[in-house]
């Protein structure tokens, strides 16, 4: 019965597990390094995992074309290094749930490019998904008064995020054409690594965040942890795992069932934060995520329908 939803499961606990990965992050972020210097380890991490994995039994997928490598080069500096470093930057700043709902509005961004860069024909469930996702995180933000945590250098990285984001599934469906989703994703993480490790020399790594003692927060907020647990969390269960979990999906389902389940991150994101973090929200504001989410899925079939 379960191998009947297999594609589904995959994507679930894809979700899932990114979406926790947001609390284990913004623990890290409280206690120790800064959003840059976290965006190196955790993709760094990832790098030495996967480009194992494909020297040992897929070399040859690596190996990039002429035309393809200011792709890829684009792909780590933009999709990877700024997706995680703005990402880690706006939970540092706000809430969660919050900042996962602003990054999901890239589809929206993508139609946008689509209509005003290529001039390629979008559906008109682009504009109503403008005013449903700009107008609900309008809500989010006047209505969080004094309860809820919004500053403006935390929006600015959100919507960055966002952009990113967009930029990420954009290369990504370029390269896509000629690379497997593994092989760009190896390079992506390998391309980051390396710029970071000349914007944030390795001779200066605080190592001593491995064995600091990290509070956990919240719920949790008598209990600590040594960083290179949580640290290892972040780069295995909330990196290369739901990576994997998601590819595994894809390859069973089609994008479109694919996308929707894309939609859960930042609902599950919320609800782990409002339990563990306490990170609660007010009637308006869950009403604001809701048409946020409206937004987005609404920006997603119209994207769909473009391509």
């Amino acid at each position: 019965m379960l191998s009947k939803f297999r594609g589904e499961i995959y994507l679930f606990f894809g979700a899932l597990f990114f979406a926790f990965n947001g609390i284990i992050s913004k623990i890290v972020l409280t206690e120790g390094p800064t959003a840059w210097r976290l965006t190196q380890i955790r993709t760094g991490g990832a790098f030495l995992i996967l480009a194992t994995f494909y020297l040992i039994f897929r070399r040859r997928e690596l190996k990039p074309t002429r035309a393809e490598l200011p792709w890829l080069i684009a792909f780590g500096i933009v999709g990877v290094a700024f997706v995680q470093a703005f990402y880690f930057v706006a939970i540092e700043r706000m809430y969660v749930g919050v900042a996962l709902l602003i990054e999901f509005t890239a589809p929206i961004w993508i139609l946008l490019f689509l209509r005003f860069i290529l001039k390629r024909h979008v559906p008109h469930g682009l504009w109503y998904s403008i005013i449903l996702s700009f107008g609900g995180l309008l809500v989010i933000t006047l209505a969080g008064g004094a309860q809820a945590k919004f500053d403006r250098l935390g929006i600015a990285a959100a919507l960055f995020d966002a952009l990113s984001l967009a930029a990420y599934f954009l290369i990504g469906d370029k390269l896509s054409q000629t690379k497997s989703s593994g092989a760009i994703s190896t390079w992506g993480f390998g391309i980051t690594t390396l710029l970071l490790i000349f914007v944030l020399p390795i001779w200066k790594f605080p190592t001593e965040i491995f064995t600091q003692k990290m509070t956990l927060l919240g719920r949790f907020d008598h209990y600590s942890l040594p960083g290179w647990v949580l640290i290892t969390w972040i780069v295995v269960m909330g990196t290369v795992i739901p990576y994997l979990l998601v590819v595994s999906g894809l390859k069973i389902l089609s994008a479109s069932t694919a996308s929707i389940f894309g939609m859960i991150e930042p609902v599950l994101a919320g609800m782990f934060a409002w339990w563990w973090l306490y990170e609660g929200l007010n009637s308006l504001q869950l009403l604001g995520c809701l048409v946020v989410i409206v937004g987005i899925v609404i920006a997603d079939k119209a994207r769909q329908k473009t391509h």
